[in-house]
């Protein structure tokens, strides 16, 4: 007597490739860390990296709106916007490729604006502070664009990780 198709069997998980890819730094974290903690280390030097695209673009932005006249709050809920929507593109896309499956983008997207409500709060609290009480950083908004990146990074970080990019 045979079992039916499929019964008897082990599943095979696809293979996916480790986060150890990253050129020179993927070994050494491996060897230093052991191969999760280095997975955990390289998504969050690919957040970084990413974090560093959305930096720029919402910079760009925001100058792009202070010259159109949109003021530096209104003008900095634009970029911020913006540079969301290019950073959840580039996580979906690079930093949590092999975690992202199952949602749709428009889900996804969605749930990526929710989750990082808590890091916008941060990185658009501090903006806002540093504008209104610092003369330097009114003067030069990219310090303050600067400081409410590094403010929200971390939180934006894990719960993007936890909630948004989790494995389905």
């Amino acid at each position: 007597m045979t079992a039916p198709p499929g019964l008897g069997k082990r599943r095979r998980r696809p293979y996916t490739r480790p986060m150890s890819d990253l050129p020179m730094i993927g070994p050494l974290l491996v060897r230093l860390l052991g191969p999760a903690r280095a997975a955990l280390a390289q998504e969050f030097l690919r957040f970084g990296v990413v974090g560093t695209v959305g930096f720029v673009v919402d910079t760009t932005v925001l100058y792009g709106a202070l010259a159109l006249g949109a003021g530096l709050y209104g003008g900095r809920a634009i970029s911020y916007v913006t540079a969301a929507t290019t950073t959840w593109l580039l996580n979906r896309l690079w930093t949590f490729r092999n975690r992202a499956g199952g949602t749709s983008a428009h889900r996804q997207w969605a749930l990526f604006v929710i989750v990082n409500l808590g890091g916008f709060a941060l990185n658009y609290g501090t903006y806002a502070a540093l504008v209104t009480f610092v003369p330097l950083v009114a003067a030069w908004p990219v310090l303050g664009v600067a400081a409410g990146s590094i403010a929200g990074m971390f939180s934006n970080f894990f719960l993007s990780r936890a909630l948004v990019f989790a494995p389905r």
